[in-house]
């Protein structure tokens, strides 16, 4: 049992770091378009944590995968608000021009 921590840990670990390590050199610039093409996959989190908070025995699991299904709800939600933002940027005003930032 002990073993199986230690290795589940050190993958998150490596996750981590690769992910942050991969996000680190991204141009600032396609930040919030990737953030935003990847709603499906925000959604997908969202069953898991359905999943996992379904799955739940005890109190601790239900309170866990009620934090896990409320974060990934969150997650999905942002992702379509800072779409929203990034499609308003490119919607035409009625007079023919872009819309104006206030």
């Amino acid at each position: 049992m002990q073993a199986n921590w230690v290795l589940e840990a050190y993958i998150f670990v490596l996750a981590l770091f690769v992910g942050f390590q991969l996000i680190s050199k991204v141009p600032s610039v396609l930040h919030t378009p990737l953030m935003s093409a990847t709603n499906a996959i925000h959604g997908i989190i969202l069953v898991g944590a359905l999943t996992v908070a379904l799955a739940a025995h005890g109190p601790l699991e239900t309170a866990l995968g009620t934090a896990a299904v409320f974060l990934a709800t969150l997650n999905v939600v942002g992702g379509f608000v800072v779409t929203d933002r990034i499609l308003e940027m490119f919607r035409r005003s009625p007079g023919g021009g872009r819309k104006e930032h206030e």
